[in-house]
């Protein structure tokens, strides 16, 4: 059995939301304690959060997780810095693991049989990476072997890891997940997915 961790990013402040969105409310708990207990409800370990904008009205929604927590002051660089800061909290946690699934905290359909397929994915196939497809947008969650650590470690911007799921595309499984073209990002969005 592979072992495999997840980096949940949560750091980013919301801006066209106007407030923060990992506050969200989704069937009575908020988008962030949702995320978190949907990662920490599959087999990886360790499970990793970066919160880094609006911490100190985050933190108390995850108060009583076994998570590990990790600020990430540079939150203002872009999610670039959040991944980094992931990728040091997953070492400082635990050295000895093959591969890491990043999850972003505004998808409100991710779900337990969605991150346990892409484990049995990578685990089948060993690919470099297993991502997500939506529409006509590759992307997160995504999971990633550790060949390609060093290249997370050296992200820059605001992208996330989207960058090297783009330059590993060849060595890429992909796994539909329409759902995932839904994520929360402005109250419209908040709104629609309410009405469902």
């Amino acid at each position: 059995m592979n072992k495999i961790g997840i980096i949940l990013l949560a750091a980013g402040e919301s801006k066209r939301m106007g407030s923060p969105k990992q506050l969200l409310d989704i069937d009575g708990k908020s988008l962030l304690r949702r995320t978190a207990e949907v990662a920490l409800a599959t087999e990886c370990y360790p499970v990793v959060m970066v919160i880094g904008a609006n911490k100190a009205r985050i933190a108390p929604e995850i108060i009583n997780l076994p998570l590990t927590v990790i600020d990430n002051p540079m939150w203002p660089e872009g999610m670039s810095s959040s991944v980094k800061m992931g990728m040091a909290g997953l070492y400082m946690t635990y050295k000895d693991v093959d591969a890491v699934i990043m999850l972003v905290c505004d998808q409100p359909y991710i779900s337990v049989s969605l991150l346990e397929r892409m484990i049995e994915m990578y685990e089948a196939k060993k690919p470099l990476i297993v991502a997500c497809k939506y529409g006509d947008q590759v992307g997160v969650p995504a999971l990633f072997d550790r060949r390609l650590f060093d290249e997370l470690l050296s992200l820059t911007g605001d992208k996330g890891a989207k960058p090297v799921i783009m330059n590993h595309l060849d060595e890429t499984h992909l796994l539909t997940f329409e759902a995932g073209s839904v994520d929360l990002d402005t109250p419209e969005d908040y709104e629609a997915f309410q009405k469902g």
